[in-house]
């Protein structure tokens, strides 16, 4: 079955209504009207809110995206193992936001913002991947195998790097902006650009959120194909990607304080991604589905949880790096 018009309609409307609510309707103000930090409990019912979402949107693919039974349930099983998949390989982004937000020293009153246009551009570059994706998958198949080994190659490389810390103030793509760009010295509120002297500036929060973009599009060159090698269906593997996508933001700041913890989460995530390419080298040879998608499902579910319970039982005791909330601490140099 392939979703009509009117399921892309619905459902991209119904996401964008919640985009706007969250920074809109939902987002909290302080005394004098300025955008206020997200409180981490706040951050767990939202994030809690998010993960209902997804589930809910599971049992109405179980009955109703198929034409039979049997292909409703291999359906909704396929974005729910999607969803699974996208959401673990997402979380591997709150380490660069986290990095990238106290580095630039922003301000946790600006980060809803940030990663609110972030994850609204993390949509449409996700959208287009999947699209050019698809047609390529359905085109020449011999992409799964492409792509199986570079999932591969990239959680192997994601392995050997897993304890590694990359410093996002030295990357070339930030000098070569602040080269190219005129950039205030210091933050204008919220805003990204502004005039000044006559002369239009950009603010060190829109080289963020370029950066949170770009990170976003490095992460997706691994999590697209993998979830390829569950599904084929464009509507399938979008929606996981954006119930996954969705939720990001708030849990960016539900788990900001105590991201540190989760030592051999990216061990985890690597181990994952040289699974999955695994499966999509025997899907090809085998000229079909060899592993079953529950199957798929539960092996991912045990190593994402298992490195999650591991890091938090190795890192029992620790407390938070900073008390005070992530981008509260002094506007550093590297601006």
């Amino acid at each position: 079955m392939e979703a009509s018009i009117w399921f892309w309609v619905t459902f991209n409307a119904a996401v964008m209504g919640l985009l706007l609510l969250d920074l809109g309707v939902f987002a909290r103000k302080d005394a004098n009207g300025d955008p206020a930090p997200v409180p981490v409990k706040t951050a767990l019912i939202k994030s809690a809110a998010y993960v209902a979402l997804a589930i809910g949107f599971f049992v109405w693919l179980r009955y109703s995206y198929g034409a039979t039974p049997d292909e409703r349930a291999a359906k909704s099983l396929e974005f729910l193992t999607g969803y699974v998949i996208e959401w673990s390989l997402s979380v591997d982004n709150i380490f660069v936001f986290v990095l990238l937000f106290a580095k630039f020293g922003v301000p946790a009153a600006y980060q809803h913002r940030v990663l609110f246009w972030g994850i609204l551009g993390a949509l449409l570059m996700r959208g287009v991947m999947i699209l050019v994706g698809t047609a390529l998958m359905r085109e020449f198949d011999w992409m799964m195998v492409l792509f199986g080994l570079f999932l591969i190659w990239s959680g192997w490389k994601m392995l050997r790097a897993a304890d590694d810390e990359e410093d996002p103030t030295e990357s070339p793509i930030l000098a070569w902006l602040r080269r190219r760009l005129p950039v205030t010295e210091g933050f204008r509120g919220n805003a990204f650009t502004v005039r000044e002297a006559g002369k239009l500036m950009v603010t060190p929060l829109l080289l963020v959120l370029i950066l949170v973009e770009l990170t976003d599009l490095f992460f997706a060159l691994d999590s697209i194909p993998a979830i390829f090698a569950v599904s084929t269906d464009p509507f399938i593997v979008y929606t996981a990607n954006v119930f996954a996508i969705l939720g990001l933001r708030a849990m960016y700041f539900a788990l900001a304080g105590v991201i540190h913890r989760f030592k051999y989460l990216k061990h985890g995530l690597s181990i994952v991604l040289m699974i999955v390419g695994a499966k999509m080298l025997a899907n090809w040879f085998a000229g079909g589905k060899a592993v079953p998608v529950e199957y798929a499902l539960a092996l991912t579910a045990t190593i994402i949880a298992g490195s999650i319970a591991l890091s938090l039982w190795k890192t029992r005791g620790e407390k938070v790096i900073d008390e005070r909330a992530p981008g509260e601490r002094p506007l550093e140099d590297t601006l």
